[in-house]
């Protein structure tokens, strides 16, 4: 399998909303089982695999400033869920038979391994699933940001973002039904248009500049995951170009 793979090391972008299953707040367990069987399969297929995890199911920063918090504060609460969905992605991971650890930008080390670059990729080396939680530790900066930066420090071949929608539109799929999606995107048209939502601009702008690849596609659908790492055309990639 490994002669078919598109990419080798990947870093995968998980929205908290992957945790959430039937549930419309929190943590479902289920939920959590049927991710990790996904990763595993990408991990059986020879891939390494490192995971940024957002916390919007438990705690959002940037909602919650608008809602009256202090926009740091706020960021700080929503590093901590992501802290509680890693260690939830862990507990699954580990009872697929998957190791796993996770790296916390945030000193807590009664539950997770301060995040040190070069201690990360030996862990991918030896086939263990990196969750990098906390984003980067500091606020006003996302967890899109956060995977494009972890994914340049850990030379991932891609950022793999899994989302509830199976790519990027010219327009809400969600709102409007005459949405069209996109195949392949340039870093331009992405930065150039208010409509196209991939990430933040820093994360796209981070990218950019250091020609990282983007993969937006459906982490719902069965099997997309390891479809994305065998190069399938699934999703839409973002690049230096359309070819």
């Amino acid at each position: 399998m490994k002669n078919k793979l598109k990419y080798s090391r990947v870093l995968l972008k998980l929205g908290g909303e992957l945790m959430l299953g039937d549930r419309e707040y929190g943590i479902s367990h289920p939920a959590a089982l049927e991710v990790a069987q996904e990763i595993k399969a990408v991990q059986d297929a020879g891939v390494e695999v490192a995971i940024v995890i957002g916390g919007g199911n438990i705690f959002h920063g940037v909602s919650g400033s608008k809602g009256g918090f202090d926009r740091a504060t706020a960021d700080y609460m929503g590093m901590l869920a992501t802290v509680m969905n890693a260690l939830a992605l862990q507990d699954a991971l580990e009872k697929t038979g998957v190791k796993s650890r996770v790296q916390s930008a945030l000193l807590m080390p009664s539950v997770a391994e301060s995040f040190i670059r070069r201690k990360a990729i030996r862990h991918l080396e030896k086939g263990r699933v990196v969750i990098l939680a906390a984003g980067t530790g500091v606020p006003y900066v996302t967890t899109d940001t956060g995977a494009a930066l972890h994914a340049l420090e850990l030379h991932c071949d891609i950022v793999m973002k899994a989302t509830k929608v199976d790519g990027i539109y010219d327009k809400d799929p969600l709102k409007h039904k005459d949405a069209v999606r996109y195949s392949k995107l340039t870093y331009m048209d992405c930065v150039g248009n208010p409509d196209i939502a991939v990430m933040d601009t820093a994360g796209i702008t981070m990218s950019m500049e250091n020609n990282m690849k983007i993969l937006v596609f459906d982490a719902f659908k069965k099997g997309n995951l390891l479809r994305a790492a065998l190069g399938e055309d699934i999703g839409t990639l973002v690049s230096d170009t359309k070819e």
